[in-house]
């Protein structure tokens, strides 16, 4: 391992010690008493299930670390996490990732057991953090096992199938264009093409916008609001396979032709999928908390102002506004002619 990779290595062993220490930590009983340090409740200890934890008898063992074992099985598992694999039980003990992810986890068993040996987990504020640490790992457990089987294939399609309708794609057309620097000369050009001149050809040879020129001036597909407001006056005003009359821009003066117009092609579900689980997630979620919430009433008492405080009946405080400075800053798409 170099120097460089070193830091990032430990970050890695840091937080997976928390976790790995967390899911460890067994459900506190109802009659254990809690320490308060400073009027504040600290959870007792948790049981260290590296430590005491039992290895079934029939678990392909990985490594050794003490008197402790690393499974194929966690390997797989957190190699899984890392989103390595797909297929975490084709993962073979020979493979790189094995390799990498196995060295990682007895780094940080090494880690943990020395902390054990000192008795961290003890530390007041070592219990705190295991605790908030499980907390949020029964509720992501939570949250996979119940909202998880609510994003079926099907409602994916559903959401894909509603958006595209609300949101039907923009017209858009494909164009090429000839620019020139005077008026003259945008005339000529007309002049040209009236004869039968190719546009392409033209345009590579005297066109002067060099983003364009040796692309026979071909501009790709462009929808009326991605380009210049003047020239998508004009183009959006041209059939396909016409040529328009000269026109100016702050570019200078151009000719165009437009060699296609069509709907824009929307995003296919493969491509908004992700997009659409997160946003069926997000939604599962909050269905959730409004469910749960009837069950476990919510009083918030930080930031209430005491009682000798606060105004007559259920008035609301006296509100203080700052004055707004603040501006609606116009921003440039960067748009091409």
């Amino acid at each position: 391992m170099t120097v460089n990779q070193a830091p990032l290595r430990l970050k890695g062993l840091a937080l997976l010690a928390l976790l790995a220490a967390a899911c460890g930590a067994p459900d506190t009983p109802v009659d254990t008493p809690a320490e308060s340090v400073g009027g504040e409740r600290v959870p007792p200890a948790p049981e260290l299930l590296f430590v005491a934890g039992e290895t079934p008898s029939d678990a392909a063992v990985a490594a050794r670390v003490g008197d402790t074992v690393i499974t194929l099985g966690e390997v797989r598992r957190e190699a899984a996490a890392r989103a390595l694999v797909n297929e975490p039980e084709l993962l073979h003990p020979a493979a790189p990732d094995f390799q990498r992810v196995l060295q990682d986890l007895i780094d940080q068993r090494l880690l943990a057991l020395e902390a054990a040996r000192l008795g961290l987990q003890d530390d007041p504020e070592a219990r705190r953090r295991l605790a908030a640490a499980q907390e949020r790992i029964l509720g992501n457990i939570l949250v996979e096992t119940v909202v998880a089987d609510a994003v079926t294939e099907d409602a994916v399609q559903r959401v894909y199938e509603e958006q595209r309708r609300l949101a039907p794609s923009a017209v858009e057309l494909r164009a090429r264009h000839i620019l020139v620097a005077t008026r003259e000369e945008a005339d000529e050009v007309a002049r040209l093409l009236a004869e039968g001149a190719d546009f392409a050809q033209l345009a590579a040879r005297v066109s002067q916008d060099p983003a364009t020129r040796f692309e026979g001036g071909d501009l790709g597909y462009f929808t009326r609001g991605g380009i210049l407001p003047a020239f998508a006056e004009v183009a959006f005003d041209t059939g396909v396979g016409e040529v328009s009359a000269p026109f100016q821009t702050e570019y200078g003066w151009h000719v165009l032709t437009v060699t296609d117009r069509r709907r824009q092609p929307q995003p296919g579900l493969e491509e908004r999928r992700a997009d659409i689980v997160r946003f069926l997630t997000l939604q599962g979620i909050d269905a959730l908390l409004s469910q749960i919430r009837e069950s476990y009433p919510v009083s918030v008492a930080a930031g209430q102002a005491p009682e000798g405080l606060r105004g007559d009946g259920d008035a609301p405080p006296p509100s203080h506004e700052a004055g707004a400075t603040g501006s609606d800053d116009d921003q440039d798409g960067g748009e091409r002619p």
